[in-house]
C-alpha cells in the first residue's frame, strides 16, 4: 500500500502514535481528514480511531501535547472524547460495529476493528484511513476503492446503499451535501437508494436536516445540492414552498420564467460574492410569494404583484418549519425578502434622493447586502440587458454613497422623539404625537428640511400650528 508517513505534518499525530505505542492499542486517522488531505484540501477536524479505549487515548495524548486534562470532553455514553490542538478539533473513539432500529438513528454500540470502523462509514471517500502505529505509520487502508471514487469525483456509499440509508438516513443529505461541497456526482446505485429512502428523514429532526441546508448553502455550488434533493424527493418534505416554483406556464404565446430554476441561479451567483449564510437563506426565499401571487394579465403579461410582501410573510412558517431560530437572523431574511425589488425598480425608474432616502432608511445597515443579493438576482440571458442593468446599479451605489455622506439616513431616527412632543404640546400619547412624528420623518427623507435638530425643531412647531392646531406650553 502507499504510504502517507510524509503528508502527516501535523503534530499531534506524533502525539497520537507515541501515545498508541504506551497503551499498547493501534491508531489510525480516518475519514474527512484523509478525504481532504488526498484533495488537498484544510481541514478544521481530525477524527482518530483505535482498536483501544478512546477516551484513555485521548487523555495520553493531551497529555503529550501539554494540553490540561479538564480541556479534554468525554462523552463517555459514546466512548468519544474531544480537544482542540492549534485550532484544530481532534476526536478519539474506539472502533466500533454499529447496528440499527427502524425507528431510530441511534445506533447500539459494540466494540470492533478498523475494517468494522470502516464499514459503518457513510461514503467510500470518508472510509480511507492511514496507520499512526509506530510499526506502519503512513500505510493506507482503502477497503472500498475511495480513493478511486475521489480521483472520479463519486460520491458512493461503502456497503449497499439502501441498508446505508436505512441505517441512518441523514446521510442521503450528507451525501448531497457533500456533492455540492466538492463538485462530485451521486453514483447511480447510490442515487437510487437515496430515491428508496427518502421517506426515513421523518425520523431525523428538522435542526439536523436544517445544518445540512446551511452546509448546502454555502457550498461550492449550492444549485446542484437542491437539485439533487429535488431529484431524489427530499426537496418537497423539507422545503414545499420552494418546490411550487417549478415549471413555466404558457397562456397566449406568453410564459414566465421557471422561478425555481430561477432561484438556484440567484444563489450561486450570490455564492461567489458572500458567504453571508442569512443572505444566501433570503436568495433561497427572494421568489418564494411568487407561486401565490402568479396572475396572467391579457394586456401586461405574467405578473408576480406584491410576491415580495407574500414572501417577507411565509419567511417565519419556513423557519419554524425548519427549527430555525426565530430572532434577528429570521429578521434580516425577513427584511431582505421584503426590499429585494426595491434597488431594481430604482434602476428601472428615474433615481431620486428623495427614492435613495427611503431605501436607505428602510434598510439601514444592511443596504450593502440588499445590493449584493439584488445585482445576484439579474440572471437574464440576454447579455447586453445584464450590462445595463449592473452598470445602473453602480450609479444606484453612487448615489447611496453621496446621499448617506450628505445626509446621515442609514439607521437615522428623527432628531424630535415622542417624549419631546408630549412635553412640548401638554400632551398624553395620542394620534397627534404619531402625527407629528410621521411628518418630521417624510419631510426628512423627502429632503424638504435636513436631517438637524433645530431646523426639524422649527418644522415641527410650524407643522403643529398649521396642520393641528397647537400652541407649544411656553412661547418660543
Amino acid at each position: 500500500m502507499d504510504n502517507f508517513s510524509n503528508k502527516l505534518s501535523e503534530d499531534i499525530f506524533k502525539y497520537v502514535t507515541c501515545a498508541a505505542q504506551e497503551l499498547g492499542t493501534d491508531a489510525y486517522v480516518v475519514g474527512g481528514y484523509v478525504r481532504d488531505l488526498l484533495l488537498q484540501r484544510e481541514s478544521k477536524d481530525i477524527d482518530i480511531v483505535t482498536s483501544g479505549n478512546g477516551l484513555k487515548l485521548a487523555l495520553a495524548t493531551a497529555q503529550k501535547a501539554n494540553i490540561p486534562a479538564d480541556s479534554v470532553t468525554l462523552f463517555k455514553t459514546y466512548g468519544t472524547a474531544m480537544f482542540r490542538y492549534q485550532g484544530i478539533e481532534v476526536e478519539f473513539v474506539g472502533a466500533r460495529k454499529e447496528s440499527y432500529s427502524s425507528h431510530s438513528r441511534n445506533p447500539k454500540v459494540e466494540s470492533g476493528t478498523l475494517e468494522d470502523d470502516q464499514n459503518r462509514r457513510d461514503f467510500t471517500i470518508n472510509a480511507m484511513a492511514i496507520s499512526l502505529n509506530d510499526s506502519d505509520f503512513g500505510d493506507f487502508f482503502d477497503p472500498f476503492n475511495g480513493l478511486s471514487d475521489l480521483n472520479h469525483k463519486l460520491i458512493k456509499t461503502p456497503l449497499d446503499p439502501v441498508h446505508t440509508f436505512t441505517d441512518d438516513p441523514l446521510r442521503i443529505m450528507r451525501g448531497i451535501r457533500f456533492a455540492a461541497q466538492l463538485g462530485f456526482s451521486v453514483e447511480k446505485e447510490t442515487l437510487i437508494g437515496m430515491k428508496t429512502k427518502a421517506e426515513r428523514l421523518s425520523i431525523i429532526s428538522k435542526e439536523r436536516i436544517a445544518e445540512e441546508l446551511h452546509k448546502i448553502l454555502l457550498s461550492h455550488k449550492p444549485s446542484k445540492g437542491f437539485l439533487l434533493l429535488d431529484e431524489v424527493g427530499i426537496l418537497d418534505y423539507i422545503l414545499p414552498a420552494l418546490v411550487r416554483l417549478k415549471g413555466v406556464e404558457t397562456i397566449n404565446r406568453q410564459s414566465h420564467k421557471d422561478n425555481f430554476l430561477h432561484t438556484l441561479e440567484v444563489v450561486d451567483s450570490l455564492s461567489l460574492n458572500s458567504q453571508n449564510l442569512w443572505l444566501l437563506w433570503a436568495a433561497l426565499l427572494h421568489d418564494v410569494g411568487k407561486a401565490d401571487t402568479k396572475k396572467y394579465l391579457p394586456e401586461t403579461g405574467w405578473t408576480f404583484h406584491q410576491h415580495e410582501v407574500i414572501g417577507s410573510k411565509m419567511v417565519p412558517k419556513i423557519f419554524r418549519s425548519l427549527r430555525m431560530p426565530l430572532n434577528e437572523k429570521m429578521e434580516y431574511v425577513k427584511k431582505m425578502v421584503f426590499l429585494h425589488l426595491r434597488p431594481i425598480a430604482l434602476v428601472e425608474d428615474v433615481v431620486t434622493d428623495s427614492a435613495i432616502r427611503r431605501l436607505l432608511f428602510d434598510a439601514g445597515d444592511d443596504i450593502d447586502d440588499l445590493m449584493l443579493l439584488c445585482e445576484a438576482d439579474i440572471t437574464s440571458k440576454n447579455q447586453a440587458k445584464v450590462f445595463q442593468y449592473l452598470t445602473n446599479f453602480e450609479m444606484v451605489r453612487q448615489k447611496l454613497a453621496d446621499i448617506e455622506e450628505k445626509d446621515r439616513i442609514r439607521n437615522f431616527q428623527p432628531p424630535i422623539d415622542g417624549d419631546l412632543i408630549m412635553n412640548l404640546f401638554n400632551l398624553v400619547p395620542c394620534r397627534e404625537v404619531g402625527l407629528i412624528k410621521n411628518a418630521i420623518r417624510e419631510a426628512i427623507l423627502e429632503g424638504e428640511v435636513a436631517n438637524d435638530y433645530q431646523v426639524c425643531y422649527q418644522f415641527m412647531l410650524n407643522y403643529a400650528k398649521n396642520e393641528l392646531g397647537l400652541q407649544p406650553k411656553t412661547d418660543i
